[in-house]
This record gives structure tokens, C-alpha cells and sequence, in this order.
């Protein structure tokens, strides 16, 4: 039996793209509380498939696969921007292909508007209409105001005309940077990337007997299956060790291990495979918010992904790998010394480098020195860290990493920064490793 809350988040699923949400029209209509109405609108909004707009309201929205993570609605052009929506709201939901600046002639800016662009410009009465006649939307900077006739396009063509008191420049860096974000997100392997889908899983129910486990165990050759219950939850995990000795007609739920550990789709393939490690578990249930199952991933097909991440060309840069980008291998250390310049961007307000960048540069000398010694994947654990003297902007300073304990599952290292003669910082880093 489905809880309201559950009821509430299908019926807002259903709604067709676009349509306004209010927690009074949820809770008139579904008879429920304005409490769990909100909560549900809050979990919908989580997922992707509502958006709420400051001076709009809340509307349904297409919910966006990961391949086109990089694009954005017109919706959160709008709270981006912190504009103001004069005209086509029926539209808000939909995808801009690419965004335009209208500092040319008509005729030239013209000919590079497609449909779902966004152009942005400032208050051109005459270039709104012919924006919106060739199915784009329109960003109006500078806070200007536009004509009735182009609300009136703007509702007929269910394309946005949005207003924001920022400039032409900063509105495109804001919408770039946006962008950026997501292509870095887009880097980011989740779950739901290598999820084996539930028609393709095999699984128990909790009234099963043990004489089920052989049957699929003799089918796929598989020893560990989840079990669920009879809504599709996730409620045990069996495995050949849980049915030592035990007869073919004992039920499924005396035997199976309780409470197991599952991930959701939009947990990170590092996080589930650092619980997969951690824990020594070959599978694990993969589930939605309710625990309901929705396939598995194996332990083999997080590590295989892991590597394939490893070879991927970089698209979105984070502050990691712009610190790390400028990092300057010492040639006589073999593999365990590293020189850096401290760059303006590396400065704290009082323009000595700050702890942040500090303490990733004596993880990143623990984590090389780790890998320079054994190949693989490694999480860092655990780090206690030393600043002993301030470094100024623009200077150079040596990372150097001793691996004093080896193991089979651990890492420990003993990380020292150099500015000349001086010792400046050391940590000592414990991270677990990952075999491939």
C-alpha cells in the first residue's frame, strides 16, 4: 500500500509539463495536509521534475536525463539571473539550445538565432518580436521593461521574456558559469550509469524458501540476491553463507541479513565503491526513495567503471584540478616529490596561501606517492595536518611524501612541505586502497 506522500509525488508526476503547483491546490485535491503537501512538492523538486521560481510560483518541468545535464531550462535562467518573467510562463520549462548576445544590427543578429535560444539584449522593442517570431526566447537586461504586444508573442508563442537588472556581461558569465557546473557534474559517474536495471536483476521475496535461492543459484550462477517484501522494498540480502546446513524449506526471511546497506541511483560510483570495500560486500542493492528496488550494482562493475573514468578527457575543471594542474614533478624523487608555485588564487584575504589548498597539496603528494607504489584507486581516510609558518603569494614551495606502512587494504604516508630550508606544513594521511 502506497503512503499519501508517495500518492502526492505520482500525481505531481503525472501533471503535464508546465503546469502550475501550489501546496493548497496539492492538498484540496489529494485531501491530504499543506504540511505533507509541501514536503512532497520539496522531494519533487529534489528529483528534478519541479522548479520553483521567485515571482512565478512552482511548475512542472521536464525532468532532465544526464546526457543533457549541461543544458538549462529557461526556469533557471530565471532564478540564475534573479529575473523577472513578463511574459510566456507556459514556456519556463523549456531547454535554451545555446545563448546569443543581440549587440549587432538586426539583420546580423538574426542569423544566428535558432529555436529555443536565448538572445540576450537590451530594451530593442522591434528585436524582441523578431526573436520571439523565430521561435527564441528573450533576456532583457539592464532591469528595462518591453512592450504589451511582445507579452502578448511571448504568451502566443509559450516563450519566455525575462527581465534582470544585471548587464549583457554579467548576465553571460552567470549563465557560463552555470553551464560549467554541469559539465563538471557530467564528469562525475553515479550509479545510475552502471546500475544493472531491474528487469535484467534477479531477486527473493521474503516468503521464497531456500529451494528458490538453488533454483536461481543453479540459473545464474549468482550467489547473493536481495530479498524484498511484497511493495517492492528492499528488506535483507541472501547469500550462500546465510543457507549453510539449512533445509530446502526454510523461508527466505529466517535466514537473510537484515537491514541491508543499499545506495541510490545518484550516489557516486566512489562512494558506493569505498561502502563496497569497506564493508567486503560483491553487490549492492540499488533502490528509490521509498527503498523500493530498482536493480544492483556489483563490486566488479564499479571497479571496471572507476578505470573507465580514469581515461575520460576532462571537460569541466574544479578547483582541484586547476591547483593540481600547476604542480611540477621533482625528476629525482621518483614519483614522490612535487614543486608549486603559490599562485594569487591560492591566497587566503591575507594574501599567504590558504589551509584549504595547503592541505590539498599534501594530500595530493600522499595519494601519488601511494600510486606511484601501487597501482589502483584509493580513499583518503583520515588526515591530521601541521602548519607551522605562513607562505607567501608567489612562492615556491617543494611536496614531499614518505609511504612508512604498506598493506594489502591501507596506506598510511608522512607528507612534508618545503619552503627552501624551512618546513612550512607536514600531515601524516591514512587512505584505504583499492584493488582493481
Amino acid at each position: 500500500m502506497t503512503t499519501k506522500h508517495e500518492q502526492i509525488i505520482a500525481h505531481i508526476e503525472s501533471l503535464d509539463v508546465g503546469s502550475k503547483i501550489s501546496v493548497r491546490q496539492i492538498a484540496k485535491e489529494l485531501a491530504v495536509s499543506e504540511g505533507t503537501a509541501y514536503r512532497a512538492i520539496k522531494e519533487a523538486e529534489n528529483l528534478g521534475f519541479v522548479s520553483t521560481i521567485e515571482r512565478v510560483g512552482t511548475i512542472r518541468i521536464k525532468r532532465k536525463h544526464k546526457e543533457n545535464i549541461e543544458k538549462l531550462t529557461f526556469a533557471e535562467v530565471v532564478n540564475i539571473v534573479d529575473g523577472q518573467v513578463l511574459g510566456g510562463r507556459d514556456g519556463l520549462h523549456k531547454t535554451l539550445s545555446k545563448f546569443v548576445i543581440g549587440a549587432m544590427k538586426l539583420e546580423a543578429m538574426m542569423r544566428y538565432i535558432d529555436v529555443d535560444s536565448l538572445v540576450i539584449i537590451g530594451n530593442r522593442e522591434k528585436a524582441h518580436e523578431l526573436v520571439l517570431q523565430s521561435g527564441g526566447a528573450v533576456l532583457i537586461t539592464g532591469g528595462f521593461d518591453t512592450t504589451d504586444e511582445v507579452k502578448r508573442m511571448a504568451d502566443k508563442y509559450h516563450m519566455p521574456v525575462i527581465s534582470t537588472s544585471y548587464d549583457s556581461f554579467t548576465v553571460a558569465t552567470m549563465i557560463n558559469r552555470a553551464i560549467y557546473d554541469r559539465l563538471i557534474k557530467k564528469e562525475i559517474l553515479l550509479v545510475s550509469d552502471i546500475v544493472i536495471p531491474l528487469h535484467d536483476t534477479f531477486y527473493l521475496k521474503v516468503d521464497d524458501t531456500v529451494k528458490r535461492w538453488h533454483e536461481l543459484n543453479e540459473r545464474t550462477k549468482h550467489n547473493r540476491y536481495p530479498v524484498i517484501d511484497e511493495q517492492m522494498k528492499v528488506v535483507g540480502v541472501i547469500t550462500a553463507k546465510d543457507l549453510l546446513d539449512r533445509p530446502h524449506d526454510t523461508e527466505i526471511e529466517k535466514v537473510m541479513t537484515k537491514s541491508p546497506i543499499t545506495v541510490g541511483v545518484q550516489t557516486s560510483v566512489t562512494n558506493a565503491a569505498h561502502q563496497m570495500v569497506w564493508e567486503g560486500i560483491e553487490m549492492l542493492p540499488v533502490v528509490d526513495n521509498y527503498g523500493r528496488l530498482l536493480g544492483i550494482i556489483s563490486r566488479q562493475d564499479v571497479l571496471k567503471a572507476l578505470q573507465l573514468a580514469n581515461r575520460q578527457p576532462q571537460v569541466g575543471e574544479t578547483f582541484d584540478n586547476m591547483i593540481t594542474n600547476q604542480l611540477k614533478e621533482d625528476p629525482t624523487s621518483n614519483g614522490t616529490a612535487f614543486t608549486v608555485e603559490v599562485a594569487p588564487q591560492m591566497t587566503s584575504h591575507m594574501g599567504t596561501a590558504s589551509s584549504g589548498v595547503l592541505t590539498t597539496l599534501l594530500v595530493e603528494g600522499a595519494t601519488r606517492s601511494l600510486r606511484h607504489m601501487k597501482k589502483g584507486d584509493l580513499v583518503v581516510e583520515n588526515i591530521t595536518v601541521y602548519f607551522m609558518k605562513p607562505i607567501q603569494i608567489e612562492s615556491q614551495i617543494r611536496v614531499s611524501a614518505n609511504v612508512f606502512d604498506l598493506g594489502r587494504k591501507f596506506g598510511k604516508v608522512d607528507v612534508e612541505m618545503t619552503q627552501g630550508t624551512q618546513l612550512v606544513a607536514k600531515a601524516l594521511v591514512t587512505a584505504q586502497l583499492i584493488d582493481r
